[in-house]
This record gives structure tokens, C-alpha cells and sequence, in this order.
């Protein structure tokens, strides 16, 4: 199987999964909700798009043609995948399969049921990938290894794996850079970038940073209509514990009945929670950003005009080319000699 080959086929399972109607959806989540109840229909419907928007074929080929059609040597690649959204390591697999690696993977057991699919409905497109597709419990015959994780667990992956080639991804959040000259509805695009996934994602924004003295109220006026995210019980818990947390130590806050802003330096915040902090000039929040650039994924702003940022609403559609803590995948695999 060349190169030419692997790519058609994620093109074709890519065409697949755009192919899926609401009862194939309605299906595929109530399997998926069954294991992890974070993976309700909203979210493995938006995973199942955002798989196919980076199986798009132009961008796909283009991406693709930057690296080595096929390696000098094939590699068992070891994946450690994560399970805090559906699908997360759906990246990781389409980097090593299409560089022409074998894939040893080891699934999150919070996410067994969609990656075993979605590996399922490629092989059924091109059957030579069982050769190159592997799950297993353990990859001890790993060449080289890939793992995401949380900082406690990146020191354990560093610890095991720190004698082979290795990509070790650890905790990352997304934050929002606000002005106060947004309009109400680019507030508005806010909405998925902070409720997608519940919060889970490492591209879901965590923390907003505002200039002193920051009107609050257009911006909860605007995520009006995001509620019914507390139809989710599990989300629901955590929003009424921490609004507890939040009232018995008299910590102030803003309260819109479904999410909780209050100001904290920490990056990362409870789900249900956004964290904003003020800056006082452009020059003392690209320092503040400066100092937080290693923990965070992306920047958001109104239409991206702030310098290196994504607009609102588009941080859960990362391109193909958009890597996780924003490390080449393609070009650690090419380099495995």
C-alpha cells in the first residue's frame, strides 16, 4: 500500500462520515454514551464533523505533501491516546498510518467503543490496514511513542518511554482575548468555544483575559441560549458544586445560571468554570500571554484580530495541520530512522 493508496483512503472515510445520518449518529452516541457519559449525541456528532473537516481532500493532500510519501524504515508507533473528548486520537492515528508506520495503540478506556469503530470503518475501506493496526494493552514492542496525558502523567510517560523516540504532549487549555469593542454577536461565537465538549478539550476556553474595568454584561447577555447545558447531569453536578465552593467562600463571581466567571491567575478551570484575568495595556497582555504560551493550545479573539489567534468560534475546528501543543507529528515520524 503506497501513499497514494493511504490517502485515498481517508479521503473515502472521510466521504463516509459525512455520509452519516441522524439515526447513524443517534446510534453510534448511545453506544458511546454507555461507556463515557460525556459522549452524548451533540458531542460525537461534532467529533464525527470535525474528523471529516480534516479528511477534506484538498487541504489533506496538501498537508500531506510537505513530509516523506514513505518511510525509510517502517516503525511500530506507539499512541497512548486520551479519552477526554470522543475520537481525540484520531490524529495521532492518521499521522502514523498515512507516514507509512505501524500503529500499536493503546485506547483510553474511556473512549474504547468510537476509536474501535472509526478504526472498524477504515479497514473496511482498505482492508491492507490490518496489517498496519494494532490494539494492544501494553507497547512494550513500541520503536517510538506518542503519549497525551496530564502533567502527572507525562512524567510517567517520560520515565518509561525517555529511552526510545518519544512525543510527549501534557495539560493544555485555550484562552479568549477580549477588548470590549466586541459586537453582540461576535460575543456570541463565543458559545461553542467554551461549552463544546463540556469544557473537557484542550481547545475549549478556560480563561479570559479583559481589560480593567471589563463590562461583564454584554458577555452574558450573548451566551444566553447555551442553558440547556445543564440538561447534562454530570455537567450539572459539577456546575452546582462549584457555585457552592464559589458561595461558601465568598469568592466573587458572575453567575448567567449555567456558568461561573470569576477572576483567578490559574489557567485551567473547573468545568462550568471560566477564569478571567485584567490586563492594563496591549503590552502587559502579550506578557501575561507570553508567560502562559507553554500551557496554552490557542488564542482566541473577535475574527482573530488579535495577532496569532483564531476567531471566535472556530477553536474546536482546527485544520489537519494544527498539531497538539503545537508539535510537528509528521515531522517526529519522519525523523525515525
Amino acid at each position: 500500500m503506497n501513499h497514494s493508496e493511504r490517502i485515498a483512503a481517508f479521503v473515502a472515510l472521510g466521504q463516509r462520515l459525512t455520509s452519516l445520518n441522524s439515526d447513524d449518529l443517534t446510534a453510534l452516541a448511545a453506544r458511546a454514551r454507555n461507556q463515557n457519559a460525556w459522549f452524548d449525541q451533540p458531542n460525537v456528532t461534532a467529533a464525527v464533523a470535525g474528523i471529516a473537516h480534516l479528511l477534506a481532500e484538498a487541504p489533506l493532500r496538501l498537508w500531506a505533501a510537505r513530509y516523506p510519501t514513505e518511510p525509510t524504515t517502517v516503525r511500530q508507533v506507539g499512541v497512548v491516546m486520551a479519552g477526554n473528548i470522543p475520537m481525540v486520537g484520531f490524529h495521532d492515528l492518521l499521522c502514523v498510518l498515512l507516514s507509512g508506520h505501524v500503529l500499536l495503540a493503546k485506547l483510553s478506556a474511556d473512549d474504547t467503543t468510537l476509536m474501535t469503530w472509526l478504526m472498524e470503518e477504515l479497514v473496511s475501506i482498505e482492508p491492507r490496514f490490518t496489517d498496519f493496526i494494532k490494539v494492544l494493552p501494553r507497547l512494550n514492542a513500541a520503536d517510538a511513542f506518542i503519549a497525551t496525558g496530564s502533567d502527572n502523567t507525562a512524567r510517567y510517560f517520560e520515565f518509561y518511554f525517555g529511552q526510545r523516540p518519544h512525543l510527549i504532549r501534557r495539560n493544555r487549555t485555550s484562552v479568549a482575548v477580549l477588548t470590549g469593542q466586541e459586537t453582540s454577536a461576535e460575543l456570541a461565537l463565543m458559545g461553542p468555544d467554551i461549552f463544546q465538549y463540556y469544557g473537557l478539550g484542550c481547545r475549549n476556553v478556560s480563561k479570559l483575559f479583559v481589560p480593567e474595568g471589563y463590562d461583564f454584561v454584554p458577555l452574558l447577555d450573548a451566551l444566553q441560549g447555551y442553558e440547556t447545558i445543564l440538561h447534562h447531569h454530570k455537567y450539572n453536578n459539577n456546575y452546582d458544586y462549584n457555585k457552592s465552593i464559589l458561595l461558601v467562600n465568598a469568592v466573587p463571581h458572575y453567575d448567567t445560571g449555567f456558568l461561573l466567571l470569576t477572576r483567578s491567575a490559574a489557567l485551567v478551570s473547573p468545568i462550568s468554570v471560566v477564569h478571567y484575568t485584567e490586563y492594563a495595556s496591549e503590552i502587559d497582555l502579550v506578557d501575561q500571554l507570553t508567560d502562559v504560551a507553554a500551557q496554552t493550545q490557542c488564542v482566541t479573539s473577535a475574527s482573530g484580530r488579535f495577532a496569532g489567534s483564531v476567531p471566535f468560534g472556530k477553536a474546536q475546528a482546527p485544520g489537519v495541520e494544527e498539531y497538539a501543543d503545537r508539535v510537528d507529528t509528521m515531522e517526529f515520524l519522519a525523523q525515525l530512522a
